[in-house]
């Protein structure tokens, strides 16, 4: 599109409120081509202008006063809007994500592929073409029953309501758009994610040597995890600067709950980064073979479960072995070594004792006490001799 040099706007006599540039580039009529421009007071008081067009698209003055008088008569109907607040009614949800959010996303996220992914297979094909003001709450909990029916996880379903809410959020933080939030009349689910199932010594081992065979990357990766308790962004954010092989330590930064840990290295560990070719400080761990950074974790490792028969018979999702079991494994096994929870929580990177909590079941003996001294004290027939005692020192 050609950009016109204009100049200062210029009042047209006889036609109270109307106005015209000149280009300094279009011709129209051997003279240079005039753009009408109006101006009128709305009843409070503040002054609008409105574009009307070009006189080579037919605009003169007398076309352009008849458009101030419309504008005048919305106003005084209360049905006025300026033009940035038309442009935004006409903003569709597709625009705002391709044009906006998304570009933020790769720029501010980190693992801004997930939103991507949501994007393209469940929120493009419901809410792409509708304009921000047309999206409804019903709209939502019809994307909600639609991919509950098609078996995605709740988390998952709340991550797609999640996107929903904070590219609206950013629309009106960057005055692209005015309204009210759909998301605000929706209900958003709330996942058990918190898994038991953790494996044993044994499984693990096969688990790890399928993986070596399969691809190892994955691996690597799995190693990382498993010995680390790591978090499978946590493994793939890991830079060589990150690795202190002189004192034993790698740094994670900037974790799931923003903030940094340090984990130990210990032996599996150390034979990973012996087996990694090295690289300059800033370079992940683990790349894709094209030199790009690791987005999502290969297929490989599902398929290795699934060969392995480790997920046979179990339909729960929490008792699934996923790669997040890894990170559970590294918990469970710690607490079952007698590991106090306030530790293991804080090799997790947990900001609280309640998420640690979880594992405390798996502790030696953690509430074997309680059951024991019940059953010691009120056990049949010793609590009715114990009883019969009692009654026979206070006649006493």
């Amino acid at each position: 599109m050609i950009r016109e040099n204009m100049a200062a706007k210029i009042s047209v006599k006889k036609y109270t409120g109307v106005y015209y540039t000149e280009s300094s580039i279009k011709r129209w009529r051997e003279r240079p081509d005039r753009c009408y421009w109006v101006n009128f007071k709305d009843a409070h008081g503040k002054l609008h202008w409105e574009r009307c067009g070009w006189a080579s698209e037919g605009w003169t003055p007398e076309a352009a006063q008849r458009r101030r008088y419309e504008l005048l008569e919305e106003d005084r109907a209360g049905s006025y809007k300026p033009k940035q607040e038309r442009k935004a009614d006409l903003l569709t949800f597709g625009e705002l994500l391709e044009n906006h959010y998304l570009p933020w996303s790769r720029e501010n996220k980190k693992r801004f592929a997930g939103d991507f992914h949501l994007y393209r297979n469940w929120l493009k094909p419901r809410l792409a073409g509708r304009t921000l003001k047309s999206i409804a709450p019903l709209d939502l909990e019809r994307l909600k029953k639609d991919m509950r029916d098609a078996g995605k996880a709740e988390a998952t379903v709340r991550h797609a309501l999640g996107l929903v809410r904070q590219a609206f959020n950013k629309a009106v933080a960057w005055r692209l758009w005015q309204g009210e939030n759909p998301c605000r009349g929706v209900a958003f689910p709330s996942p058990n994610n918190a898994r038991q199932r953790f494996l044993s010594s044994e499984e693990a081992s096969k688990l790890l040597e399928a993986l070596r065979q399969r691809s190892p990357q994955v691996y690597h990766i799995a190693v990382m995890s498993l010995y680390g308790g790591l978090r499978l962004g946590e493994v793939l954010g890991i830079t060589w600067s990150n690795v202190d092989l002189q004192n034993g330590i790698i740094t994670i930064l900037d974790a799931k709950n923003n903030t940094s840990r340090a984990i130990f290295i210990t032996e599996p560990i150390r034979r990973v980064l012996e087996e990694l070719p090295s690289g300059p400080p800033d370079e992940l761990l683990f790349k894709a073979r094209t030199g790009v950074p690791v987005q999502w974790l290969s297929a490989t490792f599902s398929r290795v479960v699934r060969a392995l028969g480790l997920n046979e018979g179990i339909i729960d999702r929490r008792e699934r072995l996923s790669f997040h079991t890894l990170r559970h494994t590294y918990a469970s096994w710690a607490v079952m070594a007698g590991v106090p929870l306030y530790v293991v929580g804080k090799a997790l990177g947990h900001k609280t004792l309640v998420m640690t909590q979880r594992y405390a079941h798996l502790a030696p003996d953690s509430h074997r006490i309680v059951f024991e001294a019940v059953a010691k004290n009120h056990d049949g027939g010793k609590t009715m001799d114990a009883t019969a005692s009692m009654g026979t020192t206070e006649r006493e």
